[in-house]
C-alpha cells in the first residue's frame, strides 16, 4: 500500500512541496485548499506529468479534509502572507486561527498522522499546532532549520566554489532574524569552515542567511520564497516516510534540552518513521547559548500572543 501525504494550502509553497513529492514517487499526494478549483486543477496538471516523469504518484486535489483520511504525514502550508499595513499581531492572530481550524480536521481525518508546520511565523505555528493536536511532540514538527541551513550551504558553496554536496551547515533556533548559524560545526569535506573563509567575510554569509528569505522577498516584491521551502519540507517528509533516521535541523518542542523548556525552538533533530526519534544535544560556547536563548525569547513573546506559551 502506498504512502499518502497531505498538503493543506495550495499556494505557490503547497503546490511545489506536492510536485517534489510526487516527482520523487514518495506518496500518493492530497492537495487541500478552501478555495474552490485552485487544488483541484494544480492537483489535476500535476496528475497530466506523472506519465511524462514516469512516476506513479497520486495526486488529489479537494476542498473536503474527508479525503485527507489516514495520511502518513501532513504538511501544512496554509495561512496569509503579511499585507501593507497589518500589524504583526494581526497576522499572527489571523494565523493562528487558520492554524487552529486546520489541525482539528486533519488530526480528526488522520489520528495517527505526522504532522510538519511550514505556516509562519514557523515557530509560534508548530506550538500553536502542537497544543491543538493533542499529540505527542514527536508527531508535530516544524520545517524551519533545514532552509536556513540550505541558504546558509548554498552561500558557503558559491564563496568557496565548491559542490553543495561537499557542504554540511546547521542553523539553531527560531526562523529569522534570531537564527543561529553555527558556523564552528559547519564544515567542506568534513573541513571546519572556520579556517577556509575570514571571519568578517563569514560573518558576512551568516547575515545573509538570516536575511535570506527577505533577500528573495525584496526580488519579488509580491511574494515569498517557495522552491526551497518545499524542498525543505520534502526533505523532511522523505525522512520520515523512508525511516532514514536522518539527522536535520527542524523546529521541535523542547522539554529541558538546550535549558529551554515548552517552546519550538531549531535543533538537530533525528527524523524516522516515529517521526522525530531524538534531539541531538551539541555543546554550544556561552555566545551560542546566548543566541538560542535569545531566539526562544522572541518565540515565547509570539507564543505569549496566541495563549499557546
Amino acid at each position: 500500500m502506498r504512502k499518502k501525504v497531505t498538503i493543506v494550502g495550495s499556494g505557490n509553497v503547497g503546490a511545489t512541496t506536492a510536485h517534489w513529492i510526487a516527482a520523487k514517487e514518495l506518496a500518493d499526494v492530497v492537495l487541500l485548499d478552501v478555495v474552490e478549483g485552485v487544488p483541484q486543477g494544480k492537483g489535476l496538471d500535476l496528475l497530466e506529468a506523472m506519465p511524462i516523469e514516469k512516476r506513479d504518484s497520486y495526486i488529489l486535489g479537494t476542498n473536503d479534509y474527508a479525503d485527507t483520511a489516514n495520511s502518513d504525514v501532513v504538511v501544512i502550508t496554509a495561512g496569509i502572507a503579511r499585507k501593507p499595513g497589518m500589524s504583526r499581531d494581526d497576522l499572527l492572530n489571523t494565523n493562528f486561527k487558520i492554524m487552529s481550524d486546520v489541525v482539528s480536521k486533519v488530526v480528526a481525518a488522520s489520528p495517527n498522522t505526522i504532522i510538519i508546520v511550514v505556516s509562519n511565523p514557523l515557530d509560534a505555528m508548530a506550538q500553536a499546532a502542537f497544543k491543538q493536536a493533542g499529540l505527542p511532540r514527536e508527531r508535530v514538527i516544524g520545517m524551519a532549520g533545514v532552509l536556513d541551513s540550505a541558504r546558509f550551504r548554498t552561500f558557503i558553496a558559491q564563496e568557496l566554489n565548491v559542490s553543495v554536496e561537499n557542504v554540511t551547515a546547521f542553523v539553531l533556533g527560531g526562523h529569522g532574524d534570531t537564527m543561529v548559524p553555527l558556523s564552528r560545526y559547519s564544515t567542506v569535506a568534513g573541513i571546519p569552515i572556520t579556517e577556509l573563509i575570514k571571519p568578517e567575510r563569514l560573518a558576512e554569509l551568516v547575515q545573509r542567511t538570516r536575511d535570506g528569505g527577505a533577500e528573495i522577498v525584496k526580488y519579488l516584491k509580491t511574494g515569498s520564497a517557495f522552491y526551497a521551502p518545499s524542498a525543505a519540507a520534502t526533505e523532511m517528509v522523505e525522512a520520515i516516510l523512508k525511516d532514514k533516521k536522518k539527522i536535520l535541523p527542524c523546529a521541535a518542542y523542547l522539554q529541558g534540552e538546550y535549558g529551554i523548556s515548552g517552546l519550538y525552538v531549531g535543533v538537530p533533530c533525528k527524523l524516522g518513521a516515529k517521526g522525530l526519534e531524538q534531539i541531538i544535544e551539541i555543546k554550544l560556547t556561552a555566545e551560542e547559548q546566548a543566541g538560542l536563548q535569545k531566539s526562544a525569547d522572541s518565540v515565547k513573546e509570539l507564543c505569549t500572543v496566541i495563549g499557546v506559551a
